[in-house]
């Protein structure tokens, strides 16, 4: 929990701050339960630590408690990924259409996670490349040079990461993506920002109606 103690989180920050990013990395999936005693060896926090850490998650729509269950990672519905592409809208065209202009470290933030998305593709590691392509698109999000919005975008992608978890065949998900970040990435690196935004509204649409479909699937079985 290193990075977290730099930025001087609270122990129960900190604890949610690494379940997050278990979620966005794919380790946690939806339904998954939390088990305190599990939680305290794995983090290494105290019970009460760990509470209150799912309670911050919860708070942030990543967890919900079950009767006779406990707390388990949440599943999303259909009005929830509806919701979630109205904000992803809202923050990734503003952000390419108002936001800062590209420059190279950003460029090249993005061209890593394009990369990284690459080669998981090839390893044939579609948790990882889901993971890799909202990375991309945080970083466009970033453009907006808006710390509160980049927090609050890192809850949506991890929000996003566990509607990828529902998919029965993550490959066949996923693989469509790449080329599109590649395409938005280099539109913007050529200036074209109407263009940029075109094809992420595009982009968007076609993940919103193919998330839409799965969650659809999984309802009915």
């Amino acid at each position: 929990m290193s990075i977290a103690k730099e930025n001087g989180l609270s122990l129960a920050d900190q604890v949610a701050h690494e379940l997050r990013e278990d979620i966005i990395g794919g380790r946690l999936l939806s339904g998954m339960p939390l088990v305190e005693s599990e939680l305290v060896r794995g983090y290494n926090a105290s019970r009460n630590t760990v509470r209150e850490a799912l309670h911050l998650l919860g708070r942030e729509g990543l967890t919900t408690y079950v009767r006779h269950k406990g707390v388990i990672v949440r599943r999303l519905t259909v009005d929830d990924v509806r919701d979630l592409f109205m904000v992803r809208r809202t923050l990734e065209s503003q952000a390419i259409l108002t936001g800062k202009l590209l420059v190279d470290s950003s460029s090249a933030r993005m061209a890593n996670a394009i990369e990284a998305a690459e080669l998981a593709s090839e390893r044939e590691d579609w948790r990882a490349f889901g993971t890799h392509s909202l990375r991309f698109h945080q970083q466009v999000v970033g453009l907006l040079h808006s710390p509160s919005f980049d927090e609050f975008f890192t809850n949506i992608v991890a929000q996003m990461r566990l509607v990828f978890s529902a998919a029965p065949d993550e490959a066949r998900y996923q693989a469509p993506w790449l080329a599109r970040d590649r395409h938005i990435h280099q539109l913007l690196i050529d200036g074209h920002r109407h263009e940029a935004g075109e094809a992420m509204d595009s982009y968007l649409n076609d993940s919103e109606h193919q998330a839409l479909d799965l969650l659809s699937r999984a309802t009915r079985h």
